[in-house]
């Protein structure tokens, strides 16, 4: 059974009354997005999800996509060509994109609302989208006037779907280690061979081209990751003809069965130089930095849907009476929220979603004022804040949201591991979110290895400043008594890594996940510190109902609660150093 509305209340009330996101509007490019006119589009973007995405989740998933090994083409399950068309006649592929090529340049934060409804809907059909999005980002920024030209407009209209190739059979995060070849022609053309896996959309039937983003090597190269140059390879070129870049075969998979997820032959394939040679890693990243954010995204659109439908069945659920007294005395038992274990496990998931929610959606406005803003010094600091809660946001929110997701399952018990309700695939669904596009782990390391050390260690200076603005404007003490306490603790954690990391390389990578997720609960306690004062300063402002209100507040004291035992432990595996993990030797396992 499934059940999803957009939690649009939970959306505005975020955007709106604590992040003040209408305030974009007086950025430049930004005017019209001003608060109606993103409530306006929510509106919309919600019934496209729950009218068109939804009906065709768990049928895609049960279908899946099917492959021909003579046409070497691939098929989408029944309805998902149909969906597709609606997603792109409705202009949500450029909904962020310039407005240079068919874009409607809105904010980029907008569209991280809209791929959370979509992620909660129907995470295939969103991958097919959030890999083009990319792709437009990467070749705005870094491909000639040229390529713009002939490849911007189509990829921003949807009529055109785009890949991210750069895993290879012997190689994922390590790529100076892949072998795919480019090979200069006289015409300015390359030849590109190669095979690639586990690419997303890198063939399917809802489109009439799709344009692959492919990492490669140059002749005479350097044979590390300082020699890979990215190229863009059509499936067909200008003229109709066919490029030899062919699905090999489709990956099978634990979850997101209706996306496509294929090995790529790159057989002598007609491809063009983006940016300039050799810097290729340079140009993906831009692509893999909004990937990051995209798929954190994906981890709270999963577990929004997940305490959904756990809720709804919380409530009428009928096992064993209270442990004070029957509270639905004509039943022959009360709706299993009554008991305190499941509760539990339903204020995880509430605390969660509702606080990765404002820690998404500010890390997203921080991207938008990074771009957009008239004030440099704004910019600066706004990208400071970006580049260190990327990682963050990816890691934390896919890896909670996967835990909140089995919590769901978990307090629905025997029929939250059945298909006839949609958790058990929410779960399948979610779990590659804290795998591809970089490990959690490679997220942790991309935090503590070199987010925390360049531009000389500005990044987090940057953090600590921007979260200690924000606690000392509480009005709440005993909130920014909680805050200040979990900020230092982050402070003595990162002074002390900073004191014996140098000396020992291992002692960081062992520190960087507890690390990481020191970082999350900390930005997350800010978070919830401010939705509580606004909750409570509105509380009888009757813009959201009063029931409304009170729960922001109690969901905030109950995440008070546990998060400085939290910290403490994290502290203390921070500090534990590395010699628990490393003094085993091989044959000790």
């Amino acid at each position: 059974m499934a059940h999803y509305t957009a939690p649009l209340n939970d959306m505005n009330f975020v955007l709106f009354d604590v992040l003040k996101a209408q305030n974009l509007s007086q950025c430049p490019g930004f005017e019209d997005a001003d608060e109606a006119m993103i409530r306006a589009v929510l509106d919309e973007a919600a019934k496209l999800a729950e009218n068109v995405l939804q009906p065709i989740n768990q049928s895609g998933d049960i279908e899946g996509c099917h492959y021909d090994p003579e046409t070497k083409a691939v098929t989408t399950p029944k309805g998902f060509k149909e969906a597709y068309k609606a997603f792109a006649e409705g202009g949500w592929s450029g909904l962020s994109a310039s407005t240079e090529y068919g874009g409607q340049g809105l904010p980029h934060l907008l569209k991280i609302v809209v791929d959370e409804m979509a992620c909660s809907t129907n995470l295939s059909m969103g991958m097919y989208p959030g890999l083009s999005h990319g792709a437009i980002d990467a070749l705005t920024l870094h491909a000639s006037d040229e390529l713009k030209n002939k490849y911007l407009p189509n990829l921003i209209s949807g009529e055109w779907t785009g890949t991210m190739c750069l895993t290879e059979p012997q190689c994922g995060t390590d790529l100076g280690l892949i072998r795919t070849k480019a090979e200069p022609q006289a015409d300015g053309s390359y030849n590109i061979t190669g095979t690639k896996i586990w690419i997303t959309g890198g063939d399917h039937d809802m489109v009439d081209n799709i344009v692959h983003l492919v990492l490669a090597k140059l002749p005479g190269a350097p044979d590390s990751s300082k020699g890979i140059s990215l190229f863009l390879v059509p499936k067909f070129l200008e003229d109709g003809s066919r490029n030899p870049a062919f699905c090999g075969g489709l990956e099978h998979k634990m979850g997101i069965k209706a996306s496509a997820t294929c090995v790529m032959n790159f057989e002598n394939a007609k491809g063009w130089l983006i940016g300039e040679e050799n810097q290729g890693l340079k140009c993906m990243f831009t692509m893999m930095n909004s990937a990051r954010i995209m798929v954190g995204i994906q981890g709270l659109g999963l577990a929004e849907k997940a305490y959904q439908i756990s809720l709804g069945f919380a409530k009428e659920r009928l096992q064993s009476r209270s442990l004070t007294g029957p509270k639905n005395p004509d039943e022959k038992a009360d709706p299993i929220i009554v008991h305190p274990d499941v509760r539990r496990m339903l204020t995880q998931q509430k605390v969660f979603v509702e606080g990765a929610r404002c820690m998404a959606y500010w890390t997203g406005l921080h991207l938008d004022l990074a771009e957009h803003h008239e004030d440099e010094n704004v910019r600066e600091e706004s990208d400071d804040i970006v580049q260190i809660m990327t990682p963050i946001v990816k890691a934390y929110l896919t890896d909670e949201g996967y835990f909140s997701t089995d919590q769901a399952l978990q307090s629905m018990g025997g029929s939250g591991f059945t298909q006839d309700w949609e958790v058990e695939q929410l779960l399948r669904d979610g779990r590659i979110a804290r795998i591809y596009e970089g490990t959690n782990g490679i997220q942790s390391l991309d935090l503590v290895g070199r987010k925390l050390m360049i531009k000389g260690g500005r990044l987090p200076k940057t953090y600590f400043k921007v979260m200690n603005e924000m606690v000392e404007k509480l009005t709440n003490d005993l909130h920014k008594s909680h805050c200040k306490a979990l900020l230092k603790t982050l402070q003595n954690s990162l002074m002390w890594l900073a004191g014996n990391a140098a000396k020992d390389p291992e002692i960081a990578g062992a520190a960087a996940t507890p690390m990481l997720k020191l970082f999350s609960l900390t930005t997350m306690a800010v978070m919830w510190s401010n939705m509580a004062a606004v909750a409570q300063n509105d509380l009888t402002s009757g813009k959201y109902s009063e029931d409304f209100y009170q729960g922001k507040i109690k969901a905030a004291e109950h995440f008070f609660r546990v998060a400085n035992a939290q910290a403490a432990l994290l502290q203390a595996d921070i500090e534990a150093g590395k010699d628990s993990l490393m003094s085993f030797t091989q044959e000790q396992f």
